[in-house]
């Protein structure tokens, strides 16, 4: 039986880390977190037989325990990696990773050390049927030469939900740090790029005037040596759409192109996961939602093997990264060059 642990809880991204670790054959062995996060409530419900632990070493310190989650304040998610991998455990942690790059460089070196796995569960890929079947497609040359992406981010701000951190940069590491490293994951790898350029970055506060410390806007132009791409990221989504947000990814290649409408289709198809490819011979809609997720499979391979099959170490420094240095070099827009200003 193969043994793992929740550390922090803060964001419900833990619920889609811990379920698809358990349909990967996992056990979790217990949780901790600090405090009492509003996600709790939904953590007991979704997983009643998981005993919550009042010190998180006595987890750390379970030899049976191979892998930990963790989903706390982003900020202070590396320390909390850092400490796990210390203690010989595998870690998964929900994005943004880390926030600062004197946070990266630590965590590089405690990997280095410890020849640990320090993986980011990049959800918007590593849980969306459809770019499964994208990256199937663009694999088998359905278009071509990828030449661009264009990855589209909104989400619902959902005030009322949201913690105090949420509110304090310091703390969520900001909306390029935070919401677009989806974004920077999916172009790196649909691109077939090991680096890239970060062209211009910039971030705004344009409709949240009582909330200074809040980005509501990002957007973020990257540049490999053989594609392009724009990310665009917001908290802007209208309460009339059914879903958090109209997450979409166009793949552009020299032969066609491929766009994925992954949470909802506005113009009336039901369900999630619509996938549109346009090349010399199909126009067509695909209905993606029954392609298998790899990641968590593939990551508790890796756990087993001592290998990078769910994704490359290296890849996962990049795109943390990446989106940390966009996030530094921000233009700042709206109300937040206001603030400068003044």
């Amino acid at each position: 039986m193969r043994k793992l642990a929740v550390i922090g809880i803060d964001h419900r991204h833990i619920y889609g880390q811990l379920s698809g670790m358990i349909g990967a054959g996992y056990v979790c062995a217990g949780w901790w977190t600090e405090g009492e996060p509003l996600t709790a409530a939904g953590f007991t419900k979704r997983f009643p037989d998981v005993p919550r632990v009042g010190d998180r070493r006595q987890l750390l310190d379970d030899p049976s325990i191979d892998l930990v989650l963790i989903a706390g304040i982003p900020a202070r998610r590396a320390a909390l990696a850092i400490e796990a991998m210390d203690a010989g455990k595998d870690v998964m942690t929900d994005k943004p990773g880390c926030t600062t790059l004197e946070q990266l460089e630590a965590l590089r070196a405690t990997v280095a050390r410890t020849g640990r796995i320090w993986s980011v569960d990049f959800s918007e890929r590593f849980e969306v049927p459809c770019v499964e079947k994208a990256a199937e497609l663009v694999a088998g040359g359905a278009i071509g030469k990828v030449v661009q992406t264009i990855g589209l981010g909104p989400h619902r701000l959902n005030r009322k939900t949201r913690p105090d951190w949420f509110f304090d940069p310091a703390q969520y590491g900001g909306i390029l740090c935070d919401i677009a490293s989806h974004q920077i994951d999916q172009f790196l790898f649909f691109a077939g790029a090991s680096q890239a350029e970060i062209v211009t970055s910039s971030v705004g506060n344009f409709t949240n005037p009582g909330d200074p410390g809040l980005e509501d806007f990002g957007e973020i132009l990257l540049r490999s040596d053989q594609a392009q791409g724009y990310i665009r990221v917001d908290w802007y989504t209208p309460d009339a759409l059914p879903t958090w947000g109209d997450g979409r990814l166009t793949i552009l290649g020299t032969e066609g192109y491929i766009e994925l409408r992954k949470y909802v289709d506005v113009t009336g198809r039901a369900g999630t996961d619509h996938l549109y490819l346009v090349n010399g011979q199909r126009c067509e809609h695909i209905d993606a939602s029954d392609m298998p997720l790899r990641y968590f499979q593939a990551l508790a391979d890796d756990i087993s093997d001592r290998t990078e099959t769910a994704m490359s170490q290296a890849h996962c420094f990049t795109v943390m990264e990446l989106a940390i240095r966009a996030q530094a070099e921000a233009t700042r827009l709206g109300r937040l060059c206001l603030q400068d200003a003044s």
